[in-house]
């Protein structure tokens, strides 16, 4: 029969290439009329019947002879010659690869046109047809062959069509254009009960592609009005949650409160929007619903320890990371993926941290010792370092770190970290502040060495230094939060230039507006400015979000002078419990002589 002979023919030469954005190649091919010209000329005939001809067979042969030997016009012609005269698909998906692998657009266009105009009813031709012209930035054409590649899919399919719409435009330059012809194609689709979340999930995604969150926000929820169950408006919700648009996040909760067994998938998403907010508590609520729920789901295991480590929560850490390792483990043994899991090196490297915390350094090496992706191993290497200085041996430590290979500038700028991490957490500010000053005169520019310094310099007491520092910050990304933050701190623990202070915190909070930590220095500038009762106020606040000894030292500071002396103390011991080893904790019931 023709049909297998020429599929078994194609299979021979058929190479499948990916699509292109390059156009006007060397394929001699006339321009493509536009899908309104083609389609009013004349349909060829049927000849599905008809069968391979020793003739056929010679110009299907020629064609790829002359394609391979360099000449793509002439084999483009006769491949497109034989489809139109026989009707065959595989002759037309053929045609189409040799003008795409000859960077030719047009004539690759106008092949896909010829096959839907042979095959009106075949979705093959049309999709085609679609992403030839998203190739070729014919955006504005594309609204037909949308609106036909939807009609022609089944109805139980039409949703999953109309889903996949987003992914077929994720490249387009013109985003806007692109959003507008979709929403054309979908207008029927808005109102039909089967079909409306899907449209009103795909416009949304389409308006936030195209840089209009409100937009995106309003068609997310018209998507929930039509189904409050539904997936794909509370995704989009999530990736639009921000302090400017909390409609957003009254989108997701809603779906939360329709599905009390929603996907832990979406709440995991909702826990490192969370995060990202830096609304630490609440994240980790999120997480432990997910475990109850779903315990075998790993992800949130990781996250969860990564939070309790944070805390200082070390037992707590290590059964989260532990449970992460046997379920990844347990995976990995039904897969075939041969590359190890990112998450299990980050977990052995944490549980090498907590054992380490614990002084149990060979405990530490043997969780280093399972990390096996070579791409971790700079990590692996700094806890190395880590636990030879925790033991005495700093100037080991340090070598270990120096004696990493240097692959490109950034390794050599991670190495540099590293090294003035572990002098840091040794209280060597002196050699740390000096290895930045060094960097610095290397990398005048670069703020994060910068603001590094900055932070030893105040460490060391030189505090004219630390603010012309944080100034030069400020000076080179006027988005430093960190920077303003720092320095207003730094007023104000010191008393000084108050209003000042508050001003550079304010900027902060500007950046980030959730950060608990820059709460915490406003609430410490209110109090040196004898604002108790919003200072206290601030504090609960920031307390709450993100349960921290550090805060918990200021926050009982100030309920200790209000005469609040039984409420600061709890907060006091709460903070203890989190962090025993904190020092602005430890400074603060010295200087008060308070004994918990």
């Amino acid at each position: 029969m023709k049909k297998s002979l020429i599929g078994a023919f194609c299979g021979l030469c058929l190479a499948g290439p990916a699509l292109w954005a390059q156009t006007n190649g060397p394929v001699n091919a006339p321009t493509a009329p536009s899908v309104s010209e083609l389609s009013q000329s004349q349909r060829p005939p049927d000849q599905d019947t008809s069968p391979l001809s020793a003739e056929l067979f010679y110009r299907l042969l020629i064609g790829e002879i002359t394609t391979r030997e360099g000449d793509a016009g002439a084999g483009y012609a006769l491949i497109l010659d034989s489809a139109r005269k026989t009707n065959d698909a595989q002759l037309y998906q053929r045609a189409i690869e040799i003008a795409l692998q000859s960077r030719s657009g047009d004539a690759a266009l106008q092949a896909a046109l010829a096959w839907r105009q042979a095959k009106p009813a075949d979705r093959d031709p049309n999709r085609y047809v679609l992403q030839i012209l998203i190739a070729l930035n014919r955006i504005q054409d594309t609204l037909e062959p949308l609106k036909k590649g939807i009609e022609l899919a089944t109805v139980a399919d039409r949703s999953l069509a109309i889903h996949a719409i987003p992914t077929a435009y994720a490249r387009v330059s013109d985003k806007k254009l692109a959003a507008t012809v979709v929403e054309k194609a979908l207008g029927s689709y808005v109102s039909n009960p089967t079909t409306a979340v899907a449209a009103w999930t795909t416009i949304s995604r389409l308006r936030l592609s195209a840089g209009d969150a409100e937009g995106a926000l309003d068609a997310a929820q018209k998507g929930q009005a039509a189904n409050a169950q539904a997936e794909g408006p509370a995704m989009v919700a999530l990736e639009l949650m921000n302090p400017k648009l909390p409609a957003a996040e009254a989108l997701v909760k809603k779906y939360f409160a329709s599905n009390p067994k929603a996907l832990p998938e979406i709440r995991m998403g909702y826990a490192r929007a969370l995060l990202d907010a830096m609304r630490y508590g609440e994240a980790a609520t999120e997480l432990q619903t997910v475990i109850r729920d779903k315990p075998g789901f790993a992800a949130a295991w990781l996250v969860l320890g990564s939070l309790q480590l944070q805390d200082n929560q070390l037992s707590q850490a290590q059964t989260s990371f532990e449970r992460y390792v046997a379920l990844n483990l347990a995976a990995s043994q039904k897969s075939e993926e041969d590359e190890p899991d990112r998450g299990l090196a980050q977990a052995y490297l944490s549980l090498a941290q907590i054992a380490e915390k614990r002084k149990d350094f060979a405990g530490a090496e043997a969780w280093i010792n399972k990390i096996e992706n070579s791409a971790d191993m700079m990590q692996a290497q700094t806890r190395r370092a880590s636990i030879l200085a925790s033991r005495g041996q700093l100037a080991e430590g340090r070598q270990l770190i120096r004696s990493l290979p240097e692959r490109n500038p950034e390794d050599a700028r991670l190495k540099l970290l590293a090294e003035v991490g572990l002098l840091r957490d040794l209280k060597q500010y002196k050699l740390a502040h000096d290895l930045l000053a060094q960097a610095v005169t290397n990398s005048p520019r670069d703020t994060d060495l910068l603001y590094d310094q900055a932070m030893m310099a105040e460490k060391l007491g030189q505090l004219p230094e630390m603010e012309r520092l944080l100034r030069r910050v400020i000076e080179i990304k006027p988005d430093a939060h960190n920077a303003y933050n720092a320095l207003g701190y730094s007023l104000a623990d010191r008393n000084l230039r108050l209003p000042e202070a508050r001003q550079l915190i304010k900027k902060a909070l500007e950046f980030v507006p959730n950060d608990p930590f820059i709460r915490d220095s406003l609430a410490w500038v209110e109090f040196r400015m004898g604002n108790n009762a919003e200072a206290v106020k601030i504090f609960a606040d920031a307390f709450k979000a993100k349960p921290d000894a550090e805060i918990a030292a200021h926050y009982g500071e100030v309920l200790w002078a209000m005469g609040q002396r039984d409420k600061a103390i709890a907060i006091w011991r709460e903070g203890q419990l989190l962090n025993p080893e904190n020092e602005t904790l430890l400074e603060t019931l010295k200087r008060l002589k308070v004994r918990l």
